[in-house]
This record gives structure tokens, sequence and C-alpha cells, in this order.
């Protein structure tokens, strides 16, 4: 590829996933008339992400080796006034980066998919689904307008909602995704308004001519306060992020996704749907850095959830509700880290924990299926014999997960922590304890979760609820023990344990001490001096490994695995009696500190009634009681009064006529 990216060459990786979707979503479904079959389906649709793969990889490598850029406007839908509505490629480190993420991650998960979902009826609609969500996303990250942005982040919410009610019979997973439409629709709210106010006052859809206007628009105010423009722009833009993202109070939706099928629970909760807010922050970094109020309502609400949807994880039972609750914790974390103007380490730390979180999910799943489709972590233990591939690959998830030394979780964790330590808004301090305490927290659910599947006494013969498991359709062998999944199954598993490995060693330092962002991120290094204090602190990556032995985090990560060891394997009688104990906090952690309760009792209920109330009072007294029916009924009176002086009489009209200019002649004299 040459040092300028071909527009031809680009067009094609989000083109390639879409033809293999509508390809699969008509020929193979009752639509158009199921004329391709299951193999048909799934290898048109690999294929199309496959090729989507190998140009994002051409691209990044023309983009680190040769700097490569590409920022061009393919087709222009319409002009308003002065307002261009494009679609357009912008292609940098950042951009090129995410395409990677992408495409790899969805195509182990395509491939995964293949064993997955081998039994089940909508076979060929789940493939033509996970290629049209890879292509929204794809949309959403080349984008270089905030047009096309929009459209990429309205479409993967669109296909979430398709993926997670996938099993449209089942009760919960409706409910899951009309919750997940929903609380989206309130983020997207706050989006759509910072979007519109953009154009208002800067006039471009553009991300080029939007920050070439920085400056002007830094010095404006809100019309009718005293606020600052950018900060009510980008408080906007951020309330789209915690919806997407799943933030603090919008992040209800997430755990309750879990209804969709294992696959698209890795699509959506580890490297897509959920780090389009936080790749959309980094985007408008330009804007965020003429803000601290802005930052420091991120940085705190980052910090929020972090902390306190991990102590959510502690709780959980149901395997894939620990993994979702520890991605609402790391994307909190991902948060932090934009809240204090790192935002190269807030990408870096989506970039391993897509990783670690596919390959975690992917596990899960692996898991189930072993399982017979159990997903009660008590009832599962001592699958690691049974299930060898298995049990190492979430291992090493789980290794990276909790920041261990040289594993990619770690490198991204740790510069989080440091960076947080450094930053002067005022939220830090409480940011840095929440993010500090998460790595305990994060330790402790991830090994309790790991040695209760993983080790210790063999339960799974005595599940109450054997054979009814209410993850999946797709049925594994029903015999009595436990067996490891299919190739097709694992191979993705070590395709992804090795980058969740390597891939923080490999890339810290040009990531985030290097070039690699430069021209994509922006920074303001005088009041936000967090990125060149943490270069000041790097001394090299084995270097930044070998002191984490002596840093807090790592003995707070220890400390978790070891008293998740002790509690869950040598006393499991302490585990109860601490649920004994703390009850009233149990009972809090249980009910989801009551949000749910709170969304559907007070708000839900609260805009029934005023709906209500506003249809009974507005539209039925007002509007037809009082203008529709009251207008005609006064029309009839008058017309019934009048009808009765029209008679017809000669001498009544004289009558009239006499009597109306006595009173004529009666006023004016009055008036004189």
């Amino acid at each position: 590829m040459s040092q300028t990216l071909s527009a031809s060459t680009l067009i094609w990786v989000p083109l390639a996933p879409l033809v293999g979707s509508v390809l699969a979503g008509v020929l193979g479904t009752k639509f158009g008339g199921n004329r391709m079959g299951r193999a048909g389906s799934h290898t048109l649709t690999i294929l199309g992400v496959l090729i989507a793969f190998v140009l994002s990889v051409m691209t990044l490598m023309s983009v680190v080796q040769d700097g490569a850029r590409f920022n061009e406007t393919l087709y222009t839908w319409m002009s308003v006034g002065g307002l261009k509505m494009e679609i357009g490629f912008l292609v940098d480190g950042l951009t090129a980066m995410m395409m990677c993420v992408v495409t790899f991650v969805s195509l182990m998960v395509h491939l995964y998919t293949v064993g997955y979902m081998h039994e089940d009826d909508g076979y060929n609609r789940f493939f033509a689904y996970i290629s049209l969500f890879t292509f929204s996303m794809l949309m959403l990250v080349m984008s270089n307008n905030l047009l096309q942005l929009f459209f990429g982040w309205e479409a993967v919410g669109l296909v979430s909602y398709l993926l997670i009610g996938f099993w449209y019979n089942k009760p919960t997973a409706i409910f899951a995704n009309m919750k997940a439409f929903l609380v989206n629709r309130v983020g997207d709210f706050g989006f759509i308004l910072g979007i519109g106010l953009i154009v208002a006052f800067a006039g471009s859809l553009s991300y080029a001519e939007v920050f070439g206007k920085r400056e002007e628009l830094a010095g404006l105010l809100f019309p009718g306060t005293d606020w600052m423009l950018i900060t009510v722009v980008c408080i906007c833009l951020f309330i789209g992020a915690m919806g997407k993202s799943a933030q603090f109070p919008l992040h209800v939706w997430l755990p309750d996704s879990m209804e969709g099928p294992t696959p698209i629970s890795a699509l959506i909760h580890a490297a897509t749907m959920v780090t389009a807010g936080i790749f959309m922050v980094a985007r408008m970094s330009p804007l965020f850095e003429l803000s601290d109020t802005a930052l420091n309502f991120v940085l705190v609400i980052g910090a929020i959830t972090a902390l306190f949807m991990g102590f959510l994880g502690i709780i959980q039972n149901d395997i894939k509700r620990v993994v979702a609750y520890s991605t609402l914790s790391q994307l909190g974390y991902m948060t932090v880290a934009l809240g204090a103007s790192a935002y190269s380490v807030a990408v870096f730390h989506l970039m391993t924990h897509a990783f670690f979180k596919a390959l975690l999910f992917l596990g899960a799943g692996s898991v189930i299926m072993g399982c017979h489709h159990n997903q009660d972590i008590r009832w599962m233990g001592g699958l690691r014999k049974y299930m060898p591939i298995t049990w190492i690959t979430s291992l090493v998830g789980s290794l990276a997960l909790i920041g261990t030394p040289f594993f990619a979780g770690f490198y991204s964790k740790d510069s989080i922590i440091e960076v947080v330590a450094e930053s002067h808004l005022p939220g830090a301090g409480f940011a840095h304890f929440a993010v500090l305490a998460g790595v305990f927290v994060t330790a402790f659910y991830s090994f309790r979760m790991y040695f209760l599947v993983f080790h210790g006494k063999e339960r799974f013969d005595q599940n109450p609820d054997a054979h009814h498991g209410h993850d999946d359709h797709a049925h594994g062998h029903h015999d009595s023990k436990p067996h490891e999944s299919p190739w097709v199954v694992w191979v993705p598993l070590v395709l992804l344990a090795i980058p969740s490995v390597f891939i923080g060693y490999m890339t810290i330092e040009p990531m985030l001490f290097g070039d690699f962002f430069k021209g994509a991120i922006f920074i303001d290094a005088e009041k936000h001096p967090g990125m060149e204090e943490l270069a000041h602190l790097f001394h090299g990556r084995v270097e930044m490994a070998l002191h984490a032995v002596s840093t807090a985090p790592f003995w707070l990560a220890l400390s978790g695995v070891v008293l998740s060891y002790y509690m869950y394997m040598i006393n499991p009688a302490l585990p109860a009696a601490i649920k004994k104990a703390v009850s009233p906090i149990y009972i809090l952690l249980e009910n989801k500190y009551y949000l749910d309760w709170f969304n559907e009792n007070v708000l839900a209920r609260g805009a029934r009634a005023l709906g209500t109330g506003l249809w009974k009072g507005g539209d039925q007294f007002l509007i037809d009681g009082a203008v529709v029916n009251g207008s005609w009924k006064l029309v009839g009176w008058v017309s019934g009064g009048v009808r009765k002086i029209q008679t017809g009489y000669l001498y009544h009209y004289a009558l009239v006529m006499i009597l109306g200019v006595f009173v004529l002649m009666t006023y004016f004299v009055w008036l004189k």
C-alpha cells in the first residue's frame, strides 16, 4: 500500500462484512427462501470479516511504517445552506488500531459461533446480524465527520437490540433488549444535543473543521446562561458515551444483555459496542481539553463505575454476569483515564481489554457448553481436568484482567492508576482511591469465579437445575461428565490468549510515549501534564513490570487472589458467614443498588403518570373537550340564538333596523 492510503481499498473494510451480512440475511433466511445453507452463510460472513481484517492490518502497517494518513470525503449526501452532510473516512493511528481490534475480535467470534450455535434454528440469521454489527462498528470508527459517527453509533445500537433479543420467544431476552434500547436512547439524546450544538455554533459536521474552530468555541457562553458553551457540548457528548459505554447510572442495560447468545456477549462487551463511547471521547479530545469541568465530570463518573460495579461482580453466581460486571468496571477505568486527559492510556486499555475480555466471554461460553448449559458457578468445580484448553485460556484471561506483571492488562491498568495519581483535577483523589480499590475487587471476583469453576470439588452432578440451563438453545452432549468444546470453539480461545499475554508489552512504548497517536489525540500539556509526568516515570517495559512488585496495585491484586482462594477453596463456610453478618449490604448489592427498582417504579411510572395526565388533561379535556368540542358547541349555541332572530317577517327586520339606528345615534351623542 502506498504512502497515501487508497479510498478504493479502505471502502472494502466496512463493505466486505456488509456484503456477507446481506447475502446471509437474504438468501439464508425465510425472507429469501432459504436458498443458502448453513455452510454457505458462515463461509460468506467469515470471508467478509477476514477480508476486512487483512485490509485493516495492511492499513495499520502503512500507518505505522510509512506514516500514511487518509482524510477524504467519499460521497456528499446533501448540502443544506453551508452545511455539508457527507460520508468520508479518516484513517490515522487511532482509527487503524480500532479497525484491527474490531475485525480481529469479530473474526474470532464468527469462528466460535460455528461451533456454539450449530444446532440453533436461527443460525444463518445470527451470522447476518454479527456481520452487520461489524459493518456498523467499522463505519463508526472510520468516520471523519459527526453525521457518519452518529449513523454508526445508532446502527450498532439497533443491531445490538436485534442480537440481545435474538431468541424472540424468550420473555427475559425481549425485556433485556428493550431495556438496552431505551437506556441507550437516553444517552443518545444527550449525544445528538451535543452534535446539534456543534453544528449550530461551528457550522460544520467535519472533525477537521470543528477542531479548527475550537478556540472560537472556547470563548463562547451557552445562550442565556453564564456556562461555557464547550463545557455543555462536551458533557452532552459524554452523556452519549455514558449510554453506549455503560457508565453509571446508564449502565443498567449491560448485565441484562447477557440474555443474548454468548458470542454476542463477547462482541458487544469486549472490543466493539461498549468501547464506542471511549473511542468517541478520545477522538473529540481537542474539544474536551478546553473544559476542565467536563473532564472532572468524566473522571468522577468513571471512578464511580470502576469501583461500585466491581462490588456487584463479587456476589454474582451466573458465570456470564460476573464477566459482564467486570466489563463495567474496566470501562470505568478507561473513562477515568479519559477524565485525567490520558486519552492514549484509555485507548491502550481499550485495546488490551478487548482481547482478554473477549477471551473470558468465549471461555465462559465454552464452560457453559461443557456443562450442558448450566451457567451457575456454584454447580461447577473441578473442570480443569475435563476442559484443559478452556482452563488454561481462562486462566490467561483472568491473569491479564487483574493486571499480572508482563500480561497485557498490567501495562494499561497500571498506567491508568499512575496517571490518575498525577492528575490535578478536583475529583482525582476519589478517582485514584476508586481505581486502587478496584484492583483488589477485580482480583477477588475474577479468581472467585476461576476457582469455583475450574478447581475444588466437582459439583456439576449436584445441580438442581441440571439440563435446564437458561442461556442458549444450542445443546451439548447430555452425558454426565463435562467435556472439552470442539476445535472451532477452542481455536479462537487460543488465538485470543496470545495477544492477552503479549500485546501490552509490545505496544506500550509507541502508543503511550511514541508518535502512534500523533495528530489523532490532542493534549494541552500545560494544563494537563499527566502524560508527561507518566513518561518521566517510565523506564522501559521490563523495568515497569519488575518495579510493579514493590507497588500497591500488585499486592492488592495478590491479596484479592489469595483471599478468594482461602474463602472458596480452603474455608467455604466463610462466605456464608460473611453474607449473614453483613446481610443489609448483601441485599443492597443483590438489588444492584436499587437502580433497576428506581428506574421501573419511579422513572417509568412517573413518565407513565405524566403521559396519562397529559393525555387526559391535555388531550381529552383541553384539546378534545375545550378546543374541538367546545368550539362546535359555542357555534351551535350562537347559531341557535341567531336563528330565532331570523324570522322572515319584514316588520321584524324594520324594527331591528330602527333600533340599530337609535343605538348608533345614542352612542355618537354620548361620545360628544
